[in-house]
């Protein structure tokens, strides 16, 4: 049955909602490997779709990064409040928060990741929301005393994003990751 138009936005097909998630996997994985000046035409082909398809759901290059980057501004959002939320103290919600980015390394597309810059205002509010979060995780950590070194959050983020480069699968590079991850954490609580 057919829905009468009541001047909302329709749901997507199943068919095209699976064919976008398809194109944005294919998409990551694809700027993760070239840059952000693969071919349109590579991501299609990888993604199994036409061309015409792709540029149904994104109608130039600028739509898809945005598209990309924007998501990942969310996820790391919504790893950074789960994070604050959950973290039994300032540096357990800081290790959560980067142990989320490192898991998540081939999935996202941020600039500190190769990504394009934030160029959109939505973006930029998302991202800005992450560093007030981390805000307030590092002023929970000086009056906790697990944080006792000056640190900002933007110093966090470029450490979490350094130690959450996209790479193939190498559980031994997670590990190292995680080890200097606590050693990170652990310099955080000395006064230095």
């Amino acid at each position: 049955m057919e829905r009468m138009s009541t001047g909302e936005p329709r749901e997507p097909r199943s068919d095209a909602a699976r064919n976008q998630q398809t194109l944005v996997r294919a998409a990551t994985a694809a700027v993760h490997r070239e840059g952000t000046r693969v071919p349109m035409a590579t991501i299609a082909a990888e993604a199994g779709v036409g061309i015409g398809t792709l540029y149904r759901h994104f109608p130039t290059r600028g739509d898809l990064l945005n598209y990309l980057t924007h998501a990942s501004f969310e996820r790391v959002l919504a790893n950074a409040a789960t994070a604050e939320r959950e973290g039994t103290s300032a540096a357990d919600a800081l290790r959560l928060f980067i142990e989320a980015a490192i898991s998540q390394r081939n999935e996202l597309v941020l600039p500190l990741h190769g990504g394009p810059p934030a160029s959109a205002e939505r973006t930029r509010a998302v991202r800005d929301q992450v560093h007030q979060v981390i805000g307030r995780i590092v002023a929970r950590g000086r009056a906790d005393g697990t944080i006792l070194r000056d640190v900002t959050p933007h110093d966090i983020v470029v450490f979490g994003a350094m130690l959450a480069q996209p790479r193939h699968s190498d559980p031994d590079w997670d590990a190292t990751c995680r080890r200097l991850l606590a050693t990170y954490l652990a310099g955080l609580r000395s006064a230095g």
